[in-house]
């Protein structure tokens, strides 16, 4: 085991046992926030799962609509119906703090009335109708969502981080400073036994 490169007194033994208890109390901090990290992580990603299948069925029902009154109705005559929205939407975006991750979250807001479909009901059809509604239903599932990956995201990264750092110090910083440390203490365990000896040595050269 490769050791610290320090002289064996009883000064370093002293620091070099004050850094391996602050290395093991914040090894045990990033590993508890490891846990905490990963634990938040799965509990995203399930509702990622099941709000990205959501969103997915909905699209599906929706485009399928638009397509079937794309068939019946003219495409340009298409575009001139929906190409001024409805209605305006406001998002705010703020961040929020997970276990020192700054993380997204997505309001939206409508600062007008809800109105009726931008366009008359007479050169329309159901399926338009339908299409478009869904379509409306879905944006804030498309922003929930959009907030949840990109959480995801951020924490992944964290998580991976902390892992580097709880591993570097399990399997480097701990063992080199353990190493040192016993090596210290053989050091200065032969030294007092050598001083010993001297002593017995003289003292029997003073009796003689």
């Amino acid at each position: 085991m490769v050791r610290l490169n320090v002289n064996p007194t009883r000064m370093e033994l002293s620091k070099l046992k004050k850094r391996l208890t602050t290395a093991t109390r914040g090894h045990k901090l990033l590993k508890d926030k490891q846990d905490e990290l990963m634990r938040r992580f799965i509990i995203l990603v399930r509702q990622n799962n099941l709000l990205r299948s959501d969103v997915e069925n909905s699209l599906i029902t929706s485009m399928q609509s638009f397509v079937m009154a794309k068939a019946l109705l003219n495409e340009k005559f298409i575009e001139g119906l929906v190409v001024v929205p409805a209605r305006k939407v406001i998002v705010d975006i703020y961040e929020k703090n997970i276990m020192n991750v700054e993380v997204p979250v997505m309001n939206f807001s409508y600062p007008e009335a809800e109105k009726e479909l931008p366009y008359g009901y007479l050169n329309s059809n159901s399926e338009l109708d339908q299409s478009i509604d869904e379509l409306s239903q879905i944006l804030p599932k498309l922003l929930e969502l959009a907030e949840i990956e990109k959480t995801c995201q951020l924490l992944a990264d964290e998580i991976e981080k902390t892992r580097r750092r709880v591993n570097a110090l399990e399997y480097m910083t701990i063992p080199k400073l353990k190493e040192t440390i016993r090596y210290i203490q053989m050091k200065l365990e032969e030294n007092e036994r050598a001083n010993i000896t001297r002593l017995m040595k003289v003292k029997d050269m003073g009796i003689k």
